[in-house]
């Protein structure tokens, strides 16, 4: 308790410490966003709760990863693991999520379970169980004499996840495909009768997220570590977004994933880097909870 308490006062003795963890909170959140948009196109489109996001972004991670060890540039990672996830997806969409999106919700909930167990136990045997990462040969930048460090790695990790939601919500906005999904997210036998294939934007639909999250994936090998069995973690995290955010609010999408990283970051600093993922956990089930007492008052109200 006495160390939780000297944490504690540090960030009061020395705000400069809290700008430091609200920089490293911000960028790793901006790539939790990136993960939970894609979970949230899944969940608005198809109405499926992809317990294997997660692991759809360590996959990606495992792309970039091995491709450099091959002598790939490790940029040249990111556009590579989006390519070959997006093709991962679309096998993925014909062979498990087709059979499961006109089901009940307990029913894509243990297939998108049985997926992320299936998934974790390959990537374990084909790469093994050691955590991994792409050391990028890149400086550091520090300020306020020191006290606070970005790392140019960090930066370019962020800098090529905000410009793949650029293109992301572009796309979304201005091309015909984008505009059958949204229309199909409002209302899929009203999108039938207009003539849109709406089989088509499914696949297409999930096998975009499998994308996002594997460059998602391949950004993070640059500037932290995969493991097989982390994908888990970045699932809560997708799902706390998504679940905060509500669907279809991309704003909101962004802020509570940068929310999350701040969070994560401010938990880290308290009580220790073990508790880190705890809070994601934590966080989940306050959002779980005050959306319950939202739906209560909504019910109240219309009585």
């Amino acid at each position: 308790m006495d160390q939780i308490l000297g944490n504690i006062s540090l960030l009061f003795e020395f705000p400069i410490v809290n700008l430091k963890i609200v920089v490293d909170g911000l960028m790793i959140g901006a790539l939790f966003a990136l993960a939970a948009y894609g979970l949230a196109l899944v969940w608005g489109v198809m109405n499926v709760k992809n317990l294997a996001q997660g692991d759809f972004v360590i996959a990606g991670g495992y792309v970039a990863w091995y491709l450099a060890k091959l002598g790939v540039p490790p940029l040249l990672g990111v556009p590579a693991a989006f390519i070959l996830m997006w093709g991962l997806g679309w096998v993925i969409y014909k062979t498990v999520i087709s059979r499961v999106i006109e089901r009940d919700l307990f029913t894509s909930l243990l297939a998108t379970f049985g997926l992320a167990i299936m998934m974790a136990q390959i990537m374990n045997l084909l790469f093994g169980s050691d955590t991994q990462s792409i050391q990028l040969q890149y400086d550091t930048l520090y300020f306020f004499d020191g006290f606070v460090d970005v790392p140019i790695a960090k930066l370019l990790g962020v800098t090529m996840a905000a410009a793949l939601a650029a293109g992301v919500i572009y796309f979304m906005k201005t091309s015909r495909m984008g505009q059958a999904i949204r229309a199909t997210a409002q209302d899929a036998r009203a999108a039938r009768v207009l003539g849109i294939d709406t089989e088509k934007v499914y696949s297409f639909t999930f096998s975009l997220n499998a994308a996002i999250c594997g460059a998602a994936g391949a950004i993070i090998v640059m500037v932290w570590v995969i493991q097989p069995f982390y994908g888990i973690t970045y699932s809560i995290r997708s799902f706390v977004i998504v679940t905060a955010a509500g669907l279809g609010n991309l704003p909101g999408v962004i802020a509570a994933g940068l929310g999350i990283g701040a969070a994560e970051q401010y938990g880290a600093h308290i009580f220790g880097i073990g508790y880190q993922q705890a809070i994601a956990v934590l966080l989940l089930l306050l959002v779980l909870v005050y959306r319950l007492i939202q739906q209560r008052r909504l019910r109240q109200s219309l009585k």
